[in-house]
């Protein structure tokens, strides 16, 4: 089984590139989608947040208010570090449990959709690291339709540089283009290291 992460800066088009290996039939493992079930009501990661950061990330229901807590983990780098100390191992962890599941079912390319994948050092979970790269500014624009920009900007200080991750990386996907342009360099990138792959 070929394992092969995907990663980049917030807004660089990650996501978009996992769900076209997705259309080639690659399995994808969401590490954003891990982190939200892990703070749902109940899950392992919310006592612990609310333990570190106060009650006041919790909305009147019980659940967390992302907003909140971004709010209180992006505005510094202590709560940056605070943050990761307790969610990367919980993600590491599931991540790991769902690779492992993904072999079981015969699986025969796994990408991991990790964000922050050079920060925790989790480049040993994988065969293979595919950087989707974009102009920081071209990232600020496309993050900014979710989240202010300010916002945007605290996270991308949070994060590994542009050439942090092209440091680490295999392979690069440049999402700087159209769609039809990144969609080549996918199918490229598939045909060459995952169809010809002894």
């Amino acid at each position: 089984m070929l394992r092969i992460a995907v990663t980049g800066g917030i807004g660089a088009g990650k996501s978009t590139v996992a769900r076209m290996l997705a259309d080639r039939g690659a399995v994808v493992i969401d590490a954003d989608a891990i982190s939200r079930a892990l703070v749902e009501p109940g899950a392992p990661g919310l006592g612990p947040l609310v333990a570190e950061f106060g009650p006041r990330i919790l909305r009147e229901d019980g659940a967390l208010d992302r907003g909140e807590l971004a709010s209180l983990a992006f505005s510094e780098v202590e709560g940056t570090r605070r943050l990761n100390a307790i969610m990367h191992p919980l993600i590491r962890t599931e991540a790991e449990r769902r690779v492992a599941e993904a072999q079981e079912a015969g699986a025969s390319v796994v990408v991991y959709d990790m964000p922050l994948l050079v920060e925790t050092g989790q480049q040993d979970l994988v065969d293979l690291v595919l950087v989707v790269d974009a102009p920081e500014e071209q990232q600020v624009l496309r993050a900014s339709r979710a989240f202010p920009e300010a916002d945007v900007r605290r996270r991308m200080a949070a994060q590994a540089t542009r050439e942090e991750r092209l440091a680490v990386a295999d392979v690069v996907i440049d999402n700087a283009g159209s769609t039809a342009q990144t969609q080549h360099q996918v199918d490229d990138f598939w045909d060459r290291l995952v169809t010809e792959r002894p």
